[in-house]
């Protein structure tokens, strides 16, 4: 008798038959299977039948997928992807409208299945779809079932999409571009143009050369937010596959069109909420725009080019014009240069002979010399202020403009990850970006002014200086956190959170720390563990309970399709499916997938993952790396694969799935919740004593007394 994992007991269906419910023995030919169940409904010709899911996706059963198959399972006993595909195959080449328009529909939903569209596309089935869409007869309702087909027979990667003609690609513009075309075809052109572009160089161009700027900021700006979505997505992927000097142009173009208020106004603040698609995109458009100055981050000065040169002095000048600038003509040359020299060291250069020399280090390289003539140019008045009025302080007490101009753009690159690929799966924007033209430039204007405030308020010295910008970069990381939704509400903020209020947030954490060290709380915090632990533990379980919704997520982009998983009640199963954009928490009922928690072996994460051993260790990776984790079920060869959504979420679901398996949570968020709770439940239990010194030791216990005399005696009491 096989052993129990190689059999599932499952239901059969058949329209206008009784189910039957057969035992699946594993190590049986999927052939024999089928000839055993159509004999049973005395169904000649088993070969030209198949076994397909009856709920969810529909997938066609096969050798390579019957593993998959679980105890419950309701399958249904179909036409064969071979037989269905020929049938297909000649509906949508049939001149009856009704029958083509049917068979298109039926094709777009089959075209899902990866066994279906291997046939299909056997019988040359996508050249017909080519056909219909570059004759262009066919419109509505009948041209979307194609297109829509065609995006998911293309989903399969058997054919390439540089096979694509000329003519094809022409109609797919055209749909782009027609202002009279159906909303939803449009939608479905988009999504084909922004699959194509990452491809080759080739179909970049077309696409690039075809579909202008101005037609997707066209669409940009409807008010279908599906449409808008596909849009930002086709200008995501050419900004993604453009060359530098390309993606110059095109972000210069929609800077002069003021994208980013537009972006601002009518999508980050429009009245329905954000989607997370919406989001990563304005994450990656912000990437993009952002990493722009990379090249200037990375290129040191050239001591020798004269337009570099001629900046440097514009900063000398702009500050000490009026200081004898006319004078200085009559001076000798010697005289001259030491003049400069000594304005140099003024503004803050640690080589004032030869200021470039500060200038040599990458990063921040010529980043930081852009920033001081734009503060400069641009805020002259405040420039003028910081320069002299460190100028006429003691040489000690000046706060150096220069040095602390280049320490800042290096701070500001490494909090906005200036320079770092663009993650697959991040959502995290500033709204406050998309607020304001020369965003970088801008912000370190601010900043710089309160390196300057902050360097009074410490009343700082030279040697205080790595202090002062450890303090700045502190109040600035903390002011993001609050994620402002404009730099006049950041500087505000910014502004706020002075050197007086960071050493309370200090010394705040530091008592807590302190006090919680004391020996008996050590001891309290130790007993009080277990039960905190058991909290979290519950908490973890109700949010798998809860579900999440995920992305599929594949090595040539970012996908559209969703699929959401949750525990069930009673924590005795997982269930899981696709579902649609939109759906915020479908009921239990509606995920036809399941794996019962019995059958979990193991938890993988990160590298151990086998969906990441699929991709390339590249950069741009590394994000999935660390939110990949895959439930190991049944044998070791079946996994369930995620890549969450978040770092909060991969420690939620990590912890919850350990729990699930009778082990530690070992998520950073555990330590974190353990921490926090710990603290309340501390600062509850030690009200009493708040200013009351807790020794290390327990007091002495006194003596017991001589005698036991002292007790009251009642009876005498009551005579």
């Amino acid at each position: 008798m096989p052993p129990p994992k190689d059999v599932v007991k499952i239901a059969i269906q058949m329209v206008g038959a009784i189910p039957q419910l057969i035992e699946l023995q594993q190590t049986k030919p999927l052939a024999s299977v089928l000839k055993d169940v159509c004999d049973a409904w005395s169904l000649p010709n088993a070969e030209r039948y198949a076994l397909q899911y009856a709920d969810g996706r529909q997938t066609y059963i096969t050798e390579s997928n019957r593993r998959d198959i679980k105890n419950g399972s309701i399958l249904r006993l179909t036409t064969s992807p071979d037989q269905e595909a020929e049938q297909l195959y000649m509906g949508i080449q049939s001149k009856n409208v009704d029958v083509k328009t049917d068979s298109l529909k039926k094709l777009a939903s089959l075209s899902q299945d990866i066994t279906f569209a291997q046939e299909f596309i056997s019988r040359n089935g996508l050249k017909q779809i080519y056909s219909i869409v570059e004759e262009g007869n066919d419109t509505g309702e009948m041209l979307a079932h194609t297109l829509k087909a065609f995006t998911e027979l293309m989903e399969h990667d058997f054919v390439s999409w540089e096979n694509l003609s000329t003519v094809f690609i022409k109609k797919i513009v055209s749909y782009v571009n027609m202002n009279a075309v159906d909303a939803s075809i449009q939608q479905l052109s988009l999504s084909i143009l922004e699959n194509m572009v990452p491809t080759s160089r080739l179909l970049f161009e077309v696409v690039k050369k075809e579909v202008t700027l101005d037609r997707l900021l066209t669409h940009l700006q409807t008010t279908n937010a599906q449409l808008q979505l596909k849009a930002m997505a086709l200008l995501i992927a050419l900004l993604l596959s453009a060359t530098d000097a390309e993606r110059q142009d095109m972000m210069d173009y929609l800077r002069e069109k003021n994208i980013r208020q537009f972006i601002h106004k009518n999508i980050i603040h429009s009245s329905e909420p954000l989607g997370d698609e919406m989001a990563h995109y304005l994450y990656v458009l912000q990437s993009v725009s952002l990493n722009l100055c990379e090249h200037r981050m990375k290129m040191s000065m050239d001591p020798y080019s004269q337009e570099q040169r001629d900046l440097l002095q514009s900063l000398r000048q702009t500050a000490f014009e009026s200081e004898g600038e006319v004078a200085a003509g009559t001076f000798s040359t010697e005289r001259r240069r030491s003049l400069c020299a000594k304005e140099f060291r003024k503004l803050g250069f640690l080589n004032n002979s030869n200021p470039a020399e500060d200038l040599r280090r990458a990063p921040p390289g010529l980043l930081a010399l852009d920033n001081m003539v734009y503060f400069s140019r641009n805020t002259p008045n405040a420039y003028s202020r910081f320069v002299l009025e460190n100028s006429s302080r003691e040489d000690k007490h000046e706060c150096p403009f220069a040095r602390s101009s280049i320490q800042l753009t290096l701070i500001l690159c490494e909090i906005l990850h200036i320079g770092e690929p663009c993650s697959e799966t991040a959502q995290a924007f500033y709204p406050m970006f998309f607020g304001q033209d020369h965003f970088f430039e801008e912000l370190f204007c601010i900043c710089i002014q309160l390196v300057n405030k902050t360097w009074k308020e410490m009343r700082a010295t030279q040697e205080d200086f790595d202090k002062v910008m450890q303090v700045v970069r502190e109040q600035i990381t903390r002011t993001l956190n609050l994620r402002p939704t404009s730099l006049e509400l950041f500087k505000t903020r910014v502004n706020a959170l002075n050197y007086s209020e960071i050493l309370k947030l200090r010394q705040t954490e530091r008592l807590h720390q302190e006090e919680t060290l004391a020996v008996p709380v050590l001891e309290l915090r130790e007993k009080l563990k277990p039960e905190l632990l058991e909290l979290i533990r519950q908490q973890r379980l109700l949010h798998l309970c809860e579900g999440t919704l995920f992305r599929k997520i594949s090595s040539r982009r970012r996908q559209d399709k969703l699929w959401y998983c949750r525990l069930s009640p009673n924590h005795k199963v997982l269930h899981y499916g696709d579902v649609e954009e939109g759906v915020q928490s479908p009921p239990i009922e509606s995920l036809p997938e399941k794996i019962p928690v019995a059958d979990m072996k193991m938890l993988l994460v990160g590298k151990e993952c086998p969906h990441t051993k699929e991709k390339s260790s590249g950069k741009q990776n590394k994000d999935v790396l660390e939110l990949a984790f895959s439930i190991v079920h049944d044998v070791e060869e079946y996994c369930l694969n995620f890549v969450a959504p978040t770092r909060y979420e991969f420690c939620l679901w990590t912890d919850g799935l350990n729990v699930l398996l009778g082990k530690e949570m070992t998520s950073e968020r555990t330590q974190t919740d353990l921490d926090v709770l710990l603290s309340m439940e501390l600062k509850l239990r030690l009200l009493d004593l708040e200013n009351v010194c807790i020794p290390d030791e327990p007091p002495p216990i006194p003596k017991p007394p001589s005698n036991l005399n002292f007790c009251y005696d009642f009876s005498q009491a009551e005579q």
